[in-house]
């Protein structure tokens, strides 16, 4: 069940779409993430893509929020590169997210349909990692 939307932040959008329109080259780099960091701060960063499963533009963004001190990360979006526009989350990287960020907020949609929805919206019954681990007491 999807809850109530929240506002889009389009200079997230806008800033995952200029690093897709001036940093994707070939085949390597295909998408840009860009999020803002909970001091509002705008991250971004490119998928490393290898045909034995290189990791998405999310996933490089999480390191690189990490190496800039951006520990809190509130809202994400993942723009592809040659105008396709904004692409939602794989599923190994809304699990990341999840883990990583349980508040985080991902942009997703197309055209007049985007919007922004709590990463947990889009892993019905979800599993979280941190609860079945155990006590390390």
């Amino acid at each position: 069940m999807t809850r109530q939307t929240r506002p889009v932040d389009h200079d997230l959008i806008e800033a995952a779409a200029h690093v897709a329109r001036t940093r994707c080259r070939g085949d390597n780099h295909t998408m840009a993430a860009a999020a803002r960091a909970r001091d509002g701060r705008i991250i971004t960063a490119v998928n490393a893509y290898h045909f034995t499963g290189g990791p998405c533009a999310e996933l490089v963004l999480i390191g690189t929020a990490a190496a800039q001190g951006a520990y809190e990360l509130d809202t994400i979006v993942a723009v592809g590169d040659r105008d396709r526009g904004v692409v939602p989350p794989c599923g190994r990287c809304r699990q990341v997210l999840l883990d990583y960020f349980p508040a985080i907020e991902v942009i997703v949609g197309t055209g007049d349909h985007i919007r922004t929805v709590p990463v947990t919206d889009l892993l019905p019954e979800t599993y979280v990692w941190a609860d079945h681990q155990l006590d390390a007491k």
